[in-house]
C-alpha cells in the first residue's frame, strides 16, 4: 500500500489495475484514494471509532471534488472522531432514517388505533392521505423543519379549521417520533407554529329564545307536531348538558333509577356518570318504549338501531324553524346548558362533573357571558362610583325634557352684515384684548406656550407662581 503526498498530479497519474488498490496520504494519516479496475478514484478516510470499530467511509469521487477539498473534509471528520463522534455511523443512521410516510403509518397503528376513538382514527387517516403525506411524505423524519410545517399550514390557509386539526395531528405524530427515537428530545418542528383563528363560534341561545323553544316543544308534544323520540332527545340533551352522540347512543340499561344516575360506559372523554334531575327522571318514566329496543332514542325506522345523527339534526333544525328561532347547531344546546350551570353559582368542579369536561379551560370555553348579568354589573359599578363622588347612592338620572317646538319661518329674515372694526394694529377687534394677542376667540387654536401677556395663566408650583415680593427678596 504505497504512501505518497496526494496531489492532483499524483492522483491523475494513478492508473487502474486488475484489483482495487489504495494510495495513502503522507501528510494526513488515514486520508487515501482508492483506484478501482474501472478507473474510478474515490477519496476515503480510515479511522478507528470510539467503540473500537474500524471505519473507512467514502468522501467523494475525484472529479466531483478536488484533492484539497477531500483533504479538508478528511481533517474535519478526523477532528470529530477525536471528540467521540462517529461520522460514518451518523451517515448510516441518516440513510436509514424513516420517512414521514413511514412515521405516519406507525403513528396510526401503534398510537392512534389503541388510544383514540374510531372516529378520530378515521379523521387522522384522512388528514394523512389528503394533506400530510402529499406534502411531507418523502422527507426524512429528522430532516423536517419548522419551515416545512409552516409551508403545510400555508397551503391549507383557505381551510383554517382543517389546518388546525392537521397541525394537532402532526404535532402529536412528531412527539411520538421523539419517544420512538426518530428525533432528539425537544425537536418537534411544530413548536411555535401558530394556529389559524377559527371564526366559527357557537352562538348562545338567549333567554327569550329559550322561552319560545320550550313553548314550542310543549305544543309539539301536546299536538303531535314532531316525532316523540326527537322531542325526547332534545329535552334530554338540555337536562344532561350532553353531547349529541351521548344522547343518541343512550341505552336503557345505563339508566339507574335506584341511585338516580345515568352511567355511560364510554364517551368522547371515556366512561362517565351523571346524576339524574327530577325532570330527567320524569322524562325517562314518561318516555315511549319500543319492544326489544335497547335505546332510549331509537331510530324511527329500525328500533334495533340508535337514532341517526342526520335524523336528529334535521329534527332540531325543523324545531327551530317552526319556533321562529335563528338556526344554531345541536352543540348550542350543550353551550346553553353549560352557561346555565356556571351562572347557577355552583362550584366549577361540580359544573365540570355535570358537563363531563376534564379541564377548567375546556369547561369555560362552553360558558358564555349573558347580557343581563353584565348590564347589572355595569350598573353596580356606576352606582358605587357615584356614591363615592357624591357621598350617597346615585339615583337614575331623570328623563330629559322634550325640546320645545319652535316655529321656523318659511322665509329666512334678512341678516345685516357688519363690517369688522379694526384696531390700531390693523387687526379686527377681538384679536386683541389689550393684554396679549389671541386668535382663540375666533375659534383658531393657539398653543398656550405661544401666548404672551400679563393675564396668561401661571402654572401652579412654578417660580412665576410665587409672590412678587418673595421673588425680589
Amino acid at each position: 500500500m504505497p504512501k505518497i503526498k496526494l496531489t492532483k498530479t499524483a492522483v491523475d497519474a494513478a492508473t487502474p489495475q486488475e484489483r482495487d488498490y489504495e494510495l495513502r496520504d503522507t501528510t494526513i494519516p488515514g486520508f487515501l484514494v482508492k483506484v478501482t479496475p474501472g478507473g474510478r478514484k474515490i477519496f476515503m478516510v480510515a479511522y478507528v471509532a470510539h467503540n473500537g470499530q474500524r471505519r473507512k467511509p467514502a468522501i467523494g469521487r475525484y472529479g466531483e471534488i478536488t484533492v484539497e477539498q477531500a483533504r479538508g473534509i478528511a481533517q474535519d471528520w478526523l477532528a470529530e472522531v477525536r471528540r467521540g463522534v462517529d461520522p460514518s455511523a451518523e451517515r448510516a443512521t441518516a440513510r436509514q432514517a424513516p420517512t414521514v410516510k413511514e412515521l405516519f403509518d406507525r403513528f396510526i397503528t401503534d398510537y392512534s388505533e389503541s388510544r383514540n376513538k374510531p372516529s378520530t382514527v378515521e379523521s387522522n387517516r384522512g388528514y394523512g392521505k389528503r394533506y400530510i403525506i402529499p406534502v411531507l411524505g418523502q422527507l426524512k423524519v429528522p430532516d423536517v423543519t419548522r419551515a416545512d410545517i409552516s409551508d403545510l399550514m400555508k397551503k391549507m390557509s383557505k381551510k383554517p379549521t382543517n389546518a388546525n386539526r392537521v397541525l394537532a395531528a402532526v404535532r402529536k405524530m412528531f412527539n411520538m417520533a421523539e419517544v420512538w427515537g426518530m428525533r432528539p428530545d425537544g425537536s418537534n418542528p411544530c413548536r411555535h407554529v401558530p394556529k389559524f383563528p377559527e371564526r366559527g363560534k357557537t352562538r348562545l341561545i338567549t333567554d327569550s329564545e329559550m322561552k319560545k323553544l320550550f313553548a314550542y316543544l310543549a305544543r309539539a308534544e301536546a299536538e303531535g307536531l314532531e316525532h316523540p323520540f326527537i322531542l325526547l332527545a332534545v329535552r334530554l340533551q338540555f337536562e344532561f348538558a350532553a353531547r349529541m352522540s351521548e344522547i343518541l347512543q343512550l341505552e336503557w340499561s345505563w339508566v339507574d333509577y335506584d341511585n338516580r344516575r345515568v352511567v355511560w360506559p364510554d364517551s368522547k372523554t371515556g366512561g362517565m356518570s351523571k346524576p339524574m334531575s327530577a325532570e330527567a327522571q320524569r322524562l325517562f318514566e314518561t318516555a315511549p318504549l319500543l319492544e326489544e329496543s335497547p335505546f332510549v332514542c331509537p331510530s324511527v325506522f329500525d328500533p334495533n338501531l340508535p337514532m341517526s345523527k342526520h335524523t336528529y339534526y334535521q329534527g332540531w333544525r325543523r324545531i327551530l324553524e317552526r319556533a321562529g328561532l335563528p338556526h344554531i347547531g345541536t352543540h348550542g344546546i350543550r353551550h346553553r346548558s353549560a352557561t346555565d350551570i356556571a351562572n347557577s353559582g355552583i362550584p366549577v368542579k361540580v359544573g365540570m362533573a355535570l358537563t363531563a369536561h376534564k379541564t377548567v379551560t375546556m369547561f369555560m370555553k362552553y360558558v358564555h357571558t349573558e347580557d343581563d348579568p353584565v348590564r347589572a354589573a355595569a350598573e353596580a359599578v356606576n352606582q358605587r362610583r357615584q356614591a363615592l363622588l357624591g357621598g350617597h347612592s346615585a339615583s337614575p338620572p331623570p328623563a330629559p325634557m322634550p325640546a320645545p317646538i319652535v316655529d321656523v319661518p318659511s322665509v329666512a329674515p334678512e341678516v345685516e352684515v357688519i363690517e369688522p372694526v379694526l384696531t390700531a394694529t390693523g387687526k379686527p377687534l377681538g384679536y386683541e384684548d389689550g393684554q396679549y394677542d389671541s386668535r382663540t376667540k375666533l375659534g383658531n387654536y393657539r398653543p398656550f406656550r405661544h401666548r404672551s401677556g400679563e393675564n396668561r395663566a401661571v402654572p401652579p408650583g412654578t417660580k412665576r407662581d410665587e409672590p412678587k415680593e418673595a421673588s425680589h427678596a
